[in-house]
């Protein structure tokens, strides 16, 4: 199950490429895919970009990375899948981004680790370290963005998850739907699935278990969740 899979269309993953990781294909298969306007903040290999554009024929992606190699695999990416059309890929940082749109629907797989061991390759350092995109400004930013009726989606390990919703409320985002992930059924949850948007709502809260347990076995509902986009060898 190494590969993505895009009906026709697998990522490539080279030594030059970050890796399709789980955080991200979960958010893909569980945001909502709306028509309009889609902004893919920290893009990475493209991947949300893609997933969306895969999801729902009538929206338009526009995918940002301030990572300069993150941003050209992101290009080849798209440009090698059947969605091309679909998605504009930009090298900036969300708080430069200049554009007259705003967004029906933001996604993001954002950086995490707000006081933490840096690793000496830069490029993971950027994806996961919050210095150059606090929560804060993701959120601000957000905001502006964002149309009235739009929805924030975007995942996070469990304790930064929690303290982003505090954050959000602070500047009027109401969390409307949670999904809390398990990486099997005898550990803790590992992270939140999150919806936001401008409205109080009843919360929907869902729970997700990645694997049974057996290693690398997955359950039903994870399968169910994503196989439209796995390679599953079962």
């Amino acid at each position: 199950m190494s590969f993505f899979q895009f009906k026709q269309f697998a990522i490539k993953q080279d030594k030059c490429a970050m890796k399709v990781g789980t955080d991200g294909v979960l958010l893909g298969a569980w945001a909502k895919a709306v028509k309009g306007n889609v902004l893919d903040v920290g893009c990475g290999t493209g991947l949300l970009a893609l997933m969306m554009a895969q999801r729902e024929t009538e929206l338009f992606v526009d995918a940002i990375d301030v990572e300069e190699s993150a941003y050209l695999q992101s290009i080849e990416n798209v440009s090698l899948s059947k969605w091309g059309d679909k998605i504009k890929v930009f090298h900036t940082t969300l708080q430069t981004f200049k554009t007259e749109k705003q967004y029906h629907h933001i996604i993001s797989n954002p950086p995490f680790f707000v006081k933490s061991y840096k690793a000496p390759d830069k490029a993971r350092t950027t994806a996961r370290h919050t210095d150059g995109l606090p929560f804060e400004e993701l959120i601000i930013y957000t905001k502006r963005l964002l149309k009235k009726e739009g929805i924030f989606s975007l995942v996070l390990p469990i304790v930064e998850g929690n303290q982003f919703i505090q954050l959000a409320l602070v500047h009027g985002l109401y969390l409307n739907r949670k999904c809390e992930v398990f990486p099997n059924n005898t550990k803790p949850s590992k992270r939140l699935l999150l919806e936001f948007s401008f409205f109080e709502k009843k919360l929907i809260e869902e729970k997700l278990t990645i694997e049974t347990d057996v290693r690398h076995q997955y359950t039903k509902e994870y399968i169910s969740l994503t196989q439209d986009f796995y390679l599953y060898d079962r």
